[in-house]
């Protein structure tokens, strides 16, 4: 703990993140994060220096279709673009539906081989506002089209379904709005028995909390891998788990897990927040040091989570804690942090060899 680092979100304790860094050493193999959002043409400098430290070797990301050249360059060419639509737009119709098509052609010029979907449960309220809760339903028409043209170009299809089972209990508890749990699976298995192209599901398919569910969803489909990021949400669900348990279903899906963190950088990091700014993803940040903090806390976080026997708080603070127990918890509150220690093998499939099989059956970029 370093007395003159603050104390934020990113860095309850005071770590710093360099030393502890250094203190891990560089891990088995170099890693391929595929999960990011990387943003920001100055934010893409300060987490270079969070990748570099921890031995992330290149990342996979939903980087905006505008910035893609210039983030790549930034990184020395060491990222891979993940479509995804213009969630700034205001028309969402257009953004998700023919405007989607036009990006996905655009993010294939640029080098991109995925193609996202995104359909965590609150795009019904996306689709509410365009009209039709229905309208962005993963296996509805709106969303095939986006998915037969990635077909057709050689894609393959990324896909976030499903959230927490902390937001079940309160963001979704109207289960006659958002449906449950269980139910987000229904139309992902439909598109999943469609089109036979490789699929990703994003944040550990999006129900870490549940490897039995998981070991049957991937039985079912051969062509589906999962990658492990959302730090947050992994560390609190991961720990959760015995250590036994988390290493049988690792080696069991060997090859088809991969590592990712889920950052986000935006240049409104590097800066202070301003009175009349109420963008949650703005807030997390404002400076370049604490932007430097928030990059690589998920980075420390993970590496501690899957390399080490660590067991105590997370560095991070969890505000899911205080949504189910607001009596006991705060916006501060962080859960624990119980170390998996997987063998080195594993550790190198999962890390990089596990990202590398998936990329070689997709089109060169």
């Amino acid at each position: 703990m370093s007395s003159s680092t603050p104390i934020t979100p990113a860095n309850r304790i005071g770590l710093d993140y360099r030393a502890e860094a250094a203190r891990l050493g560089p891990p088995v193999v170099p890693i391929i994060d595929a999960h990011t959002h990387i943003n920001g043409t100055d934010a893409v400098d300060v987490f270079a220096e969070a990748m570099a430290i921890h031995g992330v070797e290149s990342v996979w990301s939903m980087t905006s279709l505008e910035i893609v050249a210039e983030v790549r360059d930034r990184l020395d060419g060491h990222l891979e673009p993940i479509a995804v639509p213009d969630f700034r737009a205001a028309d969402r119709r257009h953004a998700h539906g023919d405007g989607y098509l036009d990006r996905i052609r655009a993010y294939r010029d640029a080098g991109a081989r995925l193609a996202k979907f995104w359909s965590a449960p609150r795009i019904v309220d996306v689709g509410r506002e365009a009209g039709d809760p229905e309208m962005f339903r993963l296996d509805g028409p709106v969303r095939r089209a986006g998915m037969e043209l990635a077909v057709e170009l050689g894609m393959g299809i990324m896909v976030h379904i499903a959230d927490p089972d902390t937001w079940f209990r309160t963001r979704y508890a109207d289960a006659s709005i958002y449906g449950t749990k269980a139910e987000q699976y229904e139309p992902l298995e439909a598109v999943l028995r469609d089109y036979q192209v490789p699929f990703m599901v994003a944040h550990m398919g999006g129900w870490p909390e549940d490897l039995d569910f998981l070991d049957g969803l991937l039985e079912r489909h051969p062509l589906l891998s999962l990658d492990a990021s959302a730090t947050k949400w992994i560390v609190r669900e991961i720990s959760r788990h015995d250590p036994q348990r988390v290493l049988a279903f690792l080696g069991k899906w060997r090859g088809r897990i991969l590592f990712g963190s889920d950052i986000v950088t935006l240049d409104e990091h590097l800066e202070s927040g301003r009175p009349e700014d109420d963008n949650e993803m703005n807030r997390k940040a404002g400076s370049r040091e604490e932007a430097f903090d928030l990059y690589a806390s998920r980075y420390w976080a993970l590496r501690t989570l899957w390399e080490t026997d660590h067991d105590g708080e997370s560095p991070i603070a969890d505000p899911d804690l205080a949504m189910i127990e607001p009596d006991r918890h705060d916006e501060m509150s962080a859960p624990r942090l119980r170390g998996m220690s997987l063998p080195r093998e594993l550790l190198a499939s999962f890390y990089r060899e596990a990202a590398l099989d998936f990329a070689s059956k997709l089109p060169l970029p």
